[in-house]
This record gives C-alpha cells, sequence and structure tokens, in this order.
C-alpha cells in the first residue's frame, strides 16, 4: 500500500493514545482480533514513528497488529476505514467515528466509574496482565514496583502434613476422656456427650536457595523479592542464597519495607552476581542445616539456571542427599522458558534426576504455578 502523503496536520493535535484506542476500536468492530499487548506495542510505535507519515503509522499498525498473514486484508481495509485519503494526505475519518477513546491503565481498584454524560470509551487494561508473561531480564524499575505488588498478594501456602498434636473433632477417631469428663461435670456428672479428636495438621516448612550468581543477576532481583513476600506473608519460611558459598537471608528479609529488606538482604552475601559452586553450596546448606532438621518434611526450592562451576558429581550427591530428607524438591529455572532449551548443563543435568518438579521461572506466571506446585 502507497502511502507516501504526510497525515494531515489535524492529526498533531491528537494524542497517540487517543489516535491508537480509535483505530484499535475500528479493527475489533471489523473482526480482527487485537490482544491487550499488541495494543501496548502499537501505542510505542506510534510514539517512537510518530505521526507525520503515512508509511510509518500503517507499518507500525502492521507490524505490531497483524499476527496472521490472513489477516492483512481485513487490516488493510480497517486502516482505510478509518483513515481516508483525499487531495491533501491521510486523515483521520472523524465524521465516521462515533465515539472518543483513550487508553487507561487499570491499577487493580474495584471503584465503580464516574457516570457522566459524555461519549469517552475507556479502553482499559491491567498492569499485571500486560507484566504476567514479561521476561524479568526486560523489567523496568516501575515494573519491578508492580512486581513486586502482585507478588505479595500471591497464596504462597505450602501443603499441609500430619502432626503430632490432636485436636478436637466430632468425626475423631480417638476418645477425650479430659474433655468428656468436664462437659460431665457441667451436667451434675451425667456424661451426656462422648468428646472425640482427630489427627492435627500443620504446614510444612518451605525452604527457598536463591542462585545470586553473575548469570542469574537479571532473575535474581525479582526472585529476591518473591522470596521476601513469602518470608513476610507466612511463618515457616528459609531463604538462603547460593553463590561460592551458601549465606542465609531470612532474618534480613523479615522487615516489611521491601526495598530495605532486600537491600539489606544483597548486602550480607559477599558473592552476589559473582561465581557459583551449587554442588559445594547445597552442600554446606545439607551438612550445616539440612540433616539437622530443616528439611525433613520440608518443601524445598532451588531457583537457578543450574550453571555451575563446581564439580557436577558432587552436584549430584548433594541433590541425593537433599531429595532424600525433603519432602519434595522443587526446581525453579528461568532459562526453561526459552524454545528449544535442554538442560545441558553439567550441574543441571546433574541435578534432575533427584528433584520432583522442574519449573520455568522469568516471569510473573511462572511463580503463579510455582505458587500452585507449592501448595499441591
Amino acid at each position: 500500500m502507497n502511502t507516501t502523503a504526510s497525515l494531515n496536520a489535524e492529526l498533531d493535535h491528537i494524542e497517540v493514545e487517543r489516535l491508537a484506542a480509535g483505530f484499535i476500536h475500528t479493527l475489533r468492530s471489523g473482526g480482527l482480533t487485537v490482544p491487550v499487548s499488541s495494543s501496548l506495542r502499537y501505542v510505542e510505535s506510534l510514539r517512537a514513528v510518530g505521526l507525520g507519515n503515512g508509511d510509518d503509522v500503517y507499518w507500525a499498525g502492521r507490524a505490531t497488529l497483524v499476527v496472521r498473514p490472513e489477516d492483512i486484508a481485513m487490516y488493510n481495509a480497517m486502516f482505510l476505514a478509518f483513515f481516508h485519503r483525499d487531495g491533501s494526505g491521510f486523515k483521520v475519518r472523524f465524521e465516521d467515528e462515533p465515539e472518543a477513546a483513550t487508553i487507561g491503565i487499570d491499577e487493580g481498584g474495584e471503584g465503580e466509574g464516574d457516570a457522566s454524560d459524555d461519549d469517552t470509551v475507556a479502553l482499559r487494561y491491567s498492569a499485571t496482565e500486560v507484566l504476567g508473561d514479561k521476561d524479568f531480564a526486560d523489567f523496568t524499575k516501575a515494573e519491578l514496583v508492580e512486581a513486586q505488588r502482585v507478588m505479595a498478594r500471591m497464596r504462597l501456602t505450602p501443603a499441609k502434613r500430619a502432626s503430632r498434636r490432636r485436636v478436637a473433632s466430632d468425626r475423631g477417631t480417638r476418645n477425650d476422656l479430659r474433655r468428656t469428663v468436664r462437659a460431665a461435670m457441667r451436667a451434675e456428672g451425667e456424661p451426656i456427650a462422648l468428646a472425640r479428636t482427630s489427627t492435627g495438621t500443620r504446614t510444612r516448612r518451605l525452604v527457598l536457595l536463591l542462585d545470586v550468581s553473575g548469570s542469574m543477576e537479571p532473575y535474581a532481583r525479582v526472585l529476591i523479592r518473591f522470596a521476601h513476600a513469602a518470608v513476610v506473608g507466612r511463618g515457616r519460611v528459609e531463604v538462603f542464597a547460593l553463590g561460592t558459598r551458601l549465606t542465609r537471608m531470612t532474618r534480613q528479609l523479615g522487615s516489611h519495607d521491601v526495598d530495605e529488606a532486600v537491600e539489606t538482604a544483597a548486602a550480607s552475601v559477599v558473592d552476589w552476581s559473582g561465581g557459583t559452586r551449587l554442588g559445594e553450596a547445597i552442600g554446606a546448606y545439607n551438612d550445616e542445616w539440612g540433616q539437622r532438621g530443616m528439611s525433613r518434611g520440608a518443601i524445598v526450592v532451588v531457583l537457578s539456571d543450574g550453571w555451575d562451576r563446581g564439580d557436577p558429581e558432587e552436584m549430584g550427591r548433594q541433590m541425593e542427599r537433599l531429595a532424600r530428607t525433603a519432602h519434595r524438591v522443587v526446581w525453579v529455572n528461568p532459562l526453561k522458558a526459552s524454545p528449544g532449551y535442554e538442560p545441558i548443563a553439567r550441574g543441571m543435568a546433574a541435578a534432575l534426576p533427584h528433584v520432583d518438579t522442574f519449573l520455568e521461572g522469568h516471569c510473573l506466571d511462572s511463580l503463579a504455578t510455582l505458587a500452585d506446585a507449592i501448595g499441591a
């Protein structure tokens, strides 16, 4: 399509967001599916190329809004329906535009809209939905703040296990003589009801082992916030940093101020963004904490890309020890989401036979999957 004429000067007074929202509304009205993520990319593209050239506007939409080749013809038709050519160039077809439109951001609130009599339609999107599948390595500072809010709302509740303590239960399998006698004393010595107890439950301990080596740095800055949300949100959580040595970070992450907690925890790790000897670090955890009882009956989550400078045989031995004591071992690898990924790293290959669940860990959606796996 030859659209070499400039957009009419009238376009210069229209906000990019309004233009994008109106065009996307036209595309959807014509039957073209336009996801929210594509809409946002289109807005960014228009901001980059500007509104001064029809070719640029056409190709900005063609590159971001059209996914299937069979939709190109529909896009071309809708483009001409929204823009029309006359002697002076391309213009927005205002006379055919029934409503003005804007693009807004939904911060997650549930307030009711203001009932006004204007004809503005808000095409709103959820910042959480947009960030759901975005790679942590591409996060901006603002997106990191939004991600923290999302992680703080995640239900990170590990599975239950049987407790030695018994609790009162009408359907219990064991008689509770003490409660039965107490009830009888309130009824002039007559044992009217027989009290019973059943086996109680308690939440399993959650242990997070976070790889803080240089290769994990883009992801560690987000995953440590996930660990902070876990520590603050519930009780039995332990967090350790894996590098060339083992560092416990549970106490530092206990502050409710996330920035202070993360800064303090990172400062306590002397080998942050350095090398990694995963096998030796996991061995240190087994010796100092795991075999003493921390791993027994616990869910242990290793957050690492599996790149290890140490001996792979040592990794295999230590992961075997960890699997023997833990209730379940979950490995979260951000690289697993890469197309064609294979666990060929020596450390990862040695660890996998002793892992119960192998998950991705590159985006918020994958952390939601992790939260489900922990509570399964």
